[in-house]
């Protein structure tokens, strides 16, 4: 979904337009007028306002507004357009994570996220998310225009395991790539996989568990995923890591997967599936776990208290990071699983690490831009990511999200 303001062909505002500015611009900034915790500096050309705590305060973002559109596409779609006055360049920030913790920090503190969080294309952007529902035809439509963007972009800024969720940093000095593995062996670990069992992963990735889960126990994966790009790159890391003989990679809709396992793993899949499809998600699991069985599933996840409006809003990544997508939350997956035998065993909390992942992908993928605009990616691509994992990386500081490890047994003993 992209949102358009009129301009002339050279790009530029339409000159009758100009004079709506300042009324556009005070009313937006009317509605930053609410923010309480940490601070907000405003500036355009001779123009700037300082909004909450004085500048002093630790948490003061700094917004400088390059082009009087920026107003324009906050009236019309709120925050959802402040993200794509980002992305066309209206505005920059020295300091982009700041800005986006001022918001996140307000509306986790307020009863709601309305003053920035308004605008007439909100109906637009309901309905358009609505129409990348995630049947097996749309699921796949929707993981292509997100993983599918090139293995060589997701290198950019992945480390060498190419493990794109979070990681657990035990020591803060550790590298990325040893924090994945530290990742990877919790969910093991978690569940007590051993040379015996056969593990089914749901949502391969590039690879990196059921290489992981295969060495260090010697257990046969089975994994599966729809991106075309993930299954070629994970196939070719099978074979060169020697483990072709026990692990199997299939290019299958979860869905249709058949068999027993003895121990299943999903790992920050599940939003991918959209919210309609828990049930079927969890029914299919129980379907395929053995009594007596381990499911494990890293999820990120909303507070409950802004679960209704996040289901009733579709937000800037729905629209134009990974569509069809959305957050999960607690209670969601309590209520999915009321259909199945599976019992909720545990849930251990993985948020704070989350934000160090994402810090650590956002430097190697601004470090890299030079190259990414050599693999032929524009600017305005470069820029949505960059405000992508920025507005990420906030989201966790602020514990507005969290990303969660729950663990699931189902009764019974192994036959």
């Amino acid at each position: 979904m992209s949102l358009t303001t009129s301009s002339d062909v050279s790009g530029r505002p339409r000159s009758w337009l100009r004079p709506l500015d300042g009324a556009l611009r005070r009313g937006v900034l009317a509605r930053l007028a609410s923010i309480e915790d940490g601070g907000l500096v405003v500036v355009e050309d001779e123009f700037s306002r300082t909004f909450g705590a004085g500048t002093d305060d630790p948490h003061v973002g700094r917004i400088e507004v390059r082009d009087s559109r920026t107003w324009r596409l906050c009236t019309l779609a709120g925050a959802l357009g402040f993200a794509e006055a980002y992305v066309r360049g209206y505005w920059t920030s020295p300091d982009l994570v700041a800005v986006l913790r001022v918001f996140a920090r307000n509306i986790a503190r307020s009863s709601g996220p309305g003053w920035l969080d308004a605008g007439p294309a909100r109906w637009l952007a309901r309905r358009w998310h609505a129409q990348r529902p995630n049947s097996r035809a749309g699921a796949r439509r929707n993981v292509r225009d997100h993983y599918d963007l090139g293995n060589d972009f997701f290198r950019l800024f992945l480390d060498e395991t190419m493990t794109y969720s979070c990681a657990f940093f035990a020591r803060p000095e550790i590298s990325l790539r040893d924090a994945q593995l530290a990742k990877l062996d919790l969910v093991i670990d978690a569940l007590a996989i051993g040379p015996e069992d056969h593990v089914l992963e749901i949502g391969t990735g590039w690879g990196s568990f059921a290489i992981r889960a295969a060495a260090r126990s010697g257990c046969r994966v089975t994994t599966t995923t729809i991106s075309r790009e993930q299954h070629h790159e994970a196939t070719a890391r099978v074979r060169a890591a020697g483990l072709a003989d026990r692990v199997e990679v299939l290019d299958q809709d979860y869905r249709t997967l058949r068999g027993t396992y003895d121990k299943i793993a999903s790992i920050e899949m599940i939003e991918a599936i959209g919210r309609a499809q828990g049930p079927t998600f969890f029914a299919k699991c129980a379907d395929l776990l053995r009594p007596g069985g381990t499911l494990l599933v890293q999820a990120i996840t909303m507070a409950e208290r802004d679960w209704d409006h996040y289901v009733r809003n579709p937000d800037f990544i729905q629209l134009r990071v990974f569509p069809g997508s959305s957050l999960v939350s607690l209670p969601w997956m309590r209520e999915s699983i009321a259909g199945t035998d599976l019992q909720l065993e545990s849930t251990s909390s993985l948020g704070p690490h989350y934000a160090e992942t994402l810090r650590r992908w956002r430097s190697a993928f601004r470090t890299r831009r030079a190259e990414a605009r050599e693999l032929g990616y524009g600017e305005s691509f470069l820029r949505l990511w960059d405000y992508y994992l920025a507005y990420c990386e906030a989201g966790f500081r602020e514990d507005y999200v969290d990303d969660v490890q729950v663990r699931f047994r189902r009764p019974g003993a192994a036959t």
